[in-house]
C-alpha cells in the first residue's frame, strides 16, 4: 500500500486487511492539513450494520456547532460548554429540520480503543452517504481519555480511522476538569486552536 493511499476514500482494503494497516504517525501542526474526504464516497465505502450506526434525529434552530459522540463518555458536552453557541447532539446525527438547511457537525471521541472503533464506524457511516448530504461534517476530535502520552499502538490506529475525516483535532486531558465543570478558563492551547479553527469563540461562562 502506498503511502498516498487511503481505504477510505478510493475503497481499499477489506476489513480484514485494515487491521494489518500501520500509518507512520504524523506530526500535529497549528492548522492540521485535510486528512481524508470532504464528502461522502458512497460508491466508494460500504456503511456499517445497522445495529453499529448511530441513529439520526431532526434538530432545529442555529447551533453554530453540533458536537456528534461516537460513543458513550466521548465527550460533546464538554466541547458545548466550551463554544459559545454550540450544542451537543449527543449520539445521533442532527438532520435539519428546515427544508434547505444543512447542519455544522464534529464527531468526538476517546483516544482509548473502543473510542476510536467508535469513531471509524461514524466516518464510514458518513462516507457511505447515510445522513444524504445534510451534515457538513468538520472532522473528528480525540479527547485523551487519560493523562500521559497515548501508546504506540493507539497512535498507529488514530492516523488510520483519520483517514476518513476531512480533519483531526488531538486534544489533551485535563485534569481540573475532573473534580468540576469545563472552564474557558482552563482551557489547553490546543483546545484554542480547535475553537479557532473552527471559526467558534469561547464560552464567557
Amino acid at each position: 500500500m502506498s503511502d498516498n493511499a487511503n481505504p477510505w476514500v478510493t475503497g481499499g482494503p477489506t476489513s480484514d486487511e485494515q487491521q494489518e494497516v500501520t500509518p507512520v504517525a504524523q506530526p500535529t501542526t497549528r492548522r492540521e492539513a485535510l486528512r481524508g474526504p470532504t464528502a461522502p464516497q458512497p460508491t466508494a465505502v460500504q456503511a456499517p450494520e445497522s445495529a453499529d450506526r448511530l441513529p439520526s434525529r431532526q434538530v432545529y434552530g442555529g447551533a453554530s456547532m453540533w458536537w456528534i459522540g461516537a460513543h458513550g463518555g466521548a465527550g460533546e458536552n464538554t466541547l458545548a460548554a466550551l463554544a459559545l453557541g454550540s450544542q451537543p447532539a449527543a449520539h445521533a446525527w442532527p438532520l435539519p429540520g428546515e427544508r434547505g438547511s444543512l447542519t455544522r457537525a464534529t464527531i468526538v471521541a476517546r483516544t482509548n480503543y473502543s473510542g476510536l472503533m467508535a469513531a471509524q464506524r461514524a466516518a464510514r457511516e458518513w462516507a457511505a452517504g447515510t445522513t444524504a448530504g445534510l451534515v457538513d461534517l468538520a472532522g473528528l476530535v480525540l479527547i485523551a481519555d487519560a493523562p500521559g502520552r497515548r501508546p504506540k499502538e493507539l497512535r498507529q490506529l488514530e492516523q488510520h480511522v483519520a483517514g476518513g475525516y476531512p480533519r483531526l483535532w488531538t486534544l489533551p486531558w485535563v485534569e481540573a476538569w475532573r473534580m468540576g465543570p469545563p472552564s474557558p478558563a482552563d482551557m489547553p492551547r490546543e483546545y484554542r486552536v480547535l475553537l479557532a479553527d473552527l471559526n467558534l469563540t469561547a464560552s464567557t461562562n
